[in-house]
């Protein structure tokens, strides 16, 4: 018995010794954790194909659906590789990074990564395999640039959207999620910029190239004087229910880990989500007298968007008032801002994503305060609210310039947009030689 005693008495003086050892030596697989981005993973892919696809398809006219989901279907395949070659590390390589040291690192990562070189088997990024990381953050690589294809729809040619999104990826893309990402050492990481789930890198960015390119592409032909109603609304709403479920992978997945963050995300997504629908819906019913199907979609959607930098920081009531704000004042930025400057922004992508993520980002920095129901406890409101204004306006100033760039090169080398001849007809008969007018 007492020689019992004696070994459990070591073995209990060792353990602390153990776990100093255990840490030491890195991080653990968790396979709660692994599964659940698995999981994950798959619901971020499921937002771009077939999500954003139906989401998209049902909103333009039925000479142009096939291009729609085209697009979305070959950037998927696109981004897949590029990310592979050279994406991930550009975007996640930490060489040479050092916190509170401002250098060419600061900004982009480097390329020791490239070809997802040092990514093996039992390679471990927190408690997940880097692989399962690598496939969670391809993902949001993926739906970014698909996302602009709302803006400029019916009218750019196939061959201009494949080499803008394989330039916007390399030079506007992967170095945004760097600065914001990529940790110690990343510009805006170090400003202590809160985007839990990608409102800038994400949904701002993506906004304002949205709208940067139907500005430089101009209007579609006949508008806005002939009515281009859309397609099937029924696709559309199908889109819209998978992006709402596919979205608990973008947010809750962003914890990277299945713990209590996971599911605070959760919860304050499916909150904010409702929210915005029913703000939007009930706007529209004042404004118009009817609730439309369109109106209680791009809600939802928008109250996704404004959600996602604030997801991992505020709590249910935090949660609701962004979902409202997002609801109403996207649907005033995707109706009377439109018409006031006369923009053809087809799908509201400004309206939606770039309005809502703005919103979202700034909110966050109210919200986030514990004594708001948000999760930080020491916290400057002012001081954030000024960080999160500085994070936005550095997102749109290069995206902005960074897509215009880009843009007028490929005009001048290849031309950016289909004939007159190509769009009366339709770029699915014109660019693809296919008919979908019987989906």
């Amino acid at each position: 018995m007492r020689r019992g005693l004696a070994a459990l008495a070591t073995i209990g003086l060792c353990l602390p010794g153990l776990a100093l050892a255990e840490e030491a030596a890195g991080p653990v697989l968790n396979s709660g954790d692994t599964a659940w981005m698995l999981t994950s993973t798959a619901l971020v892919l499921f937002m771009t194909i077939p999500g954003l696809a139906l989401f998209y398809a049902g909103m333009v006219r039925s000479k142009n659906v096939l291009s729609v989901l085209m697009q979305c279907f070959a950037i998927t395949a696109l981004i897949t590789v590029l990310w592979t070659i050279y994406g991930y590390s550009m975007a996640f390589d930490t060489t040479g990074m050092e916190q509170g040291v401002v250098n060419l690192n600061s900004f982009v990562g480097g390329l020791s990564k490239a070809f997802l070189s040092g990514l093996t088997v039992e390679s471990l990024t927190m408690t997940i395999p880097e692989s399962v990381f690598m496939c969670f953050q391809m993902t949001f690589a993926i739906i970014t640039p698909a996302l602009i294809v709302g803006a400029f729809a019916e009218r750019m040619k196939f061959s201009a959207m494949m080499w803008f999104m394989a330039l916007w990826f390399t030079i506007v893309y992967t170095p945004t999620a760097h600065m914001v990402w990529s940790g110690n050492g990343g510009l805006m990481w170090d400003w202590g910029v809160l985007d839990f789930a990608g409102g800038t890198v994400v949904h701002i960015n993506a906004g304002i190239a949205g709208l940067v390119a139907c500005l430089v592409l101009g209007p579609r032909k006949g508008f806005p004087t002939t009515a281009m109603p859309p397609h099937n609304l029924g696709y559309t709403l199908i889109g819209a229910s998978m992006l709402w479920v596919g979205w608990f992978g973008f947010n809750a997945g962003s914890a990277v880990a299945a713990n209590g963050t996971a599911g605070m995300a959760m919860a304050v997504t499916q909150i904010a989500t409702a929210a915005a629908a029913l703000g939007w819906m009930f706007i529209e019913w004042i404004s118009h007298g009817k609730p439309s199907v369109l109106g209680i979609a791009s809600g939802a959607v928008a109250g996704l968007v404004a959600i996602t930098p604030a997801s991992g920081f505020v709590g249910p009531m935090g949660a609701l008032v962004i979902g409202v704000v997002a609801g109403v004042l996207c649907f005033l930025a995707a109706t009377k801002m439109k018409r006031a400057f006369g923009y053809d922004d087809s799908l509201d992508v400004f309206g939606v994503h770039g309005v809502g993520g703005i919103i979202g980002a700034l909110l966050t920095g109210v919200f986030a305060a514990a004594s708001l129901g948000g999760v930080k406890t020491e916290f400057d409101m002012a001081a954030q609210l000024w960080i999160q204004l500085k994070g936005v306006l550095v997102t749109v100033g290069f995206s902005g310039i960074a897509t215009f760039i880009i843009l007028k090169v490929i005009d001048l080398v290849i031309g950016l947009r289909a004939t007159p001849e190509q769009e009366n007809e339709g770029l699915d008969l014109a660019l693809h030689d296919e008919r979908g007018y019987n989906l």
